[in-house]
């Protein structure tokens, strides 16, 4: 195979945050076509892939892709794949070295994917466990996004 006329680190990069960008506008869109679910989904799982290209990729980069995905697949009223990459994010994030909050994250979209599979006792304790990593979190303004996300969780 040759090599591509284009610089693929440059590539990989911004494809892993355009993909993310553009997932994280569908999130928000209140009213999603069935069309749109489904880009959604395959942007962030294309993010992550990206991500995972990049000699820049890190535990805390993986956290992030695999939560973002976990929430989508909550939004799609898929549970199973929600907690399958919930625990994806939650085994990232807890690697020696990486900061809290992104084990707060990880336990907000444990709580979102047990919520929605019925099993609120252990939704009540993942989201317990995000506030208290979000408690250990010292940037003010990043504590204070993870409690508000933790603080709309469906319990």
């Amino acid at each position: 195979m040759r090599e591509p006329d284009f610089d693929v680190v440059a590539a990989h990069r911004w494809f892993a945050a355009h993909c993310f960008n553009a997932a994280w506008e569908l999130i928000d869109k209140p009213n999603r076509t069935t069309e749109e679910d489904e880009q959604m989904l395959r942007l962030s799982l294309a993010s992550a892939y990206h991500w995972t290209q990049r000699p820049d990729c890190s535990n805390e980069t993986n956290s992030v892709g695999y939560w973002q995905t976990s929430r989508i697949y909550a939004l799609l009223n898929q549970p199973d794949n929600a907690r399958r990459y919930g625990n994806l994010a939650l085994a990232s994030a807890s690697h020696e070295g990486v900061g809290p909050f992104y084990r707060a994250y990880a336990y907000e979209s444990l709580a979102r994917a047990e919520a929605l599979a019925g099993n609120h006792d252990l939704a009540a304790q993942h989201a317990a466990e995000g506030r208290r990593f979000a408690a250990e979190v010292a940037d003010a303004d990043d504590q204070k996004v993870v409690l508000a996300d933790l603080a709309t969780a469906p319990l």
